[in-house]
């Protein structure tokens, strides 16, 4: 078992129990290890002790985030940038599919792809010579799945396996970039709600949250938090586009495509860094 999947299932534990107030030893037992070892792994994993990351799963912790958080026009404002600019320390530029690319099925189209290990699990990475068209969290080996996704999109491009091309993304997505001052591109299909949705999200600053109506309202329809959840429900690209930063106007997490644990994972881990 991987420190990623003892901690994942440590982190699972003490969300079903955050009411109980699990102890150190509690949690340590839970994952069968030794109360220091344990708390020398998690502080390791997420740069936090397991009793504050306790106080951060709390729902009232959820609202006062939202309390905290700016509205995203302030935020993009305050930092000089335009609407498809702001994404963790990097300047992320995001392009969408033309509708000639899309026609024309990935004809002369390559695409690499390759799958590295991450903080939260394995991660799958593809990219075209534009920029990164998919990223995924990977929970088993579904790695022919990512790839089936691909080609029913792109069905004329061809594939190749290329780690050394994906690993520099996977560098960059984590803070490991030895050149973090170099913009990363994304490359990516949707229609042009969603592309508008994405972007927003790419204005979230790292360790920071906002609320799906919060992004409606962004986006000029204050009522659409529906419609928007199902925006970020298809993005593509995960962790570059931080859909793991997006929670209920209630202060509750949401749902997340690659899992909550995750989510709550990924959020600490920002707050944390």
């Amino acid at each position: 078992m991987s420190d990623y999947d003892r901690i994942a299932e440590a982190i699972a534990y003490v969300a079903a129990t955050a009411t109980e107030q699990p102890s150190l030893q509690d949690m340590a037992a839970h994952i069968h290890l030794s109360p220091s070892h344990f708390q020398r792994l998690f502080c390791r994993w997420a740069g936090t002790t397991p009793k504050r990351f306790l106080q951060v799963l709390t729902l009232e912790h959820g609202k006062s985030l939202l309390d905290e958080s700016r509205s995203l026009l302030e935020v993009a404002d305050s930092v000089g940038l335009s609407g498809s600019s702001r994404l963790h320390d990097h300047f992320v530029k995001l392009e969408a599919v033309t509708p000639g690319e899309y026609k024309s099925k990935g004809k002369g189209l390559r695409i690499d792809y390759g799958s590295h290990a991450s903080p939260f699990g394995n991660v799958f990475v593809a990219r075209t010579s534009r920029g990164v068209c998919r990223a995924a969290f990977l929970d088993g080996d579904d790695i022919e799945a990512q790839l089936s996704n691909l080609r029913r999109v792109w069905p004329l491009a061809s594939f190749v396996n290329n780690d050394s091309t994906t690993g520099h993304v996977v560098d960059a997505m984590f803070g490991k970039d030895p050149n973090p001052e170099l913009p990363l591109s994304l490359h990516v299909a949707g229609t042009n709600y969603q592309v508008a949705v994405w972007r927003a999200l790419l204005q979230i600053p790292r360790g920071t949250v906002v609320s799906y109506k919060q992004i409606a309202a962004s986006l000029g329809s204050p009522r659409s938090s529906r419609a928007v959840g199902n925006a970020i429900g298809m993005n593509p690209v995960a962790y570059l586009v931080p859909c793991h930063r997006v929670i209920q106007q209630s202060g509750a997490l949401g749902g997340y495509r690659w899992g909550k644990t995750r989510k709550q994972m990924i959020q600490i881990w920002e707050r944390a860094q």
